[in-house]
């Protein structure tokens, strides 16, 4: 079963719901896999280090924690607002994702 996600590395999100709700943040990863995407600076957790080899610091690191893909939605670069992504064929063969509210190429 092939599974999608909406969004791509590197696009502006904004979240949806829980207690980050409305904040702005830019995907580091996507994992298609699990449905997940991983927001700079949304959903931080303490996570336990432990040092792997000699001269390594171990101890308890602040990291972003994966969020599901259908908590967030696709913030528009040229209008700025949130928006569901589109797809549009061009004359040339390419395919490519457009805003739904103000039509621009994203």
């Amino acid at each position: 079963m092939i599974k999608k996600v909406h969004v791509k590395t590197g696009d502006t999100v904004i979240v949806l719901s829980g207690k980050e709700r409305g904040k702005k943040g830019k995907v580091l990863a996507v994992s298609p896999k699990e449905g997940k995407v991983i927001v700079e600076g949304i959903n931080v957790v303490s996570k336990h280090v432990k040092p792997r080899k000699m001269g390594d610091e171990g101890g308890i690191v602040k990291t972003e924690g994966a969020l599901y893909a259908c908590k967030v939605q696709l913030v528009c670069s040229h209008c700025g607002k949130p928006t569901r992504v589109a797809h549009k064929i061009y004359e040339d063969g390419t395919k490519g994702r457009i805003c739904k509210k103000c039509g621009e190429s994203l």
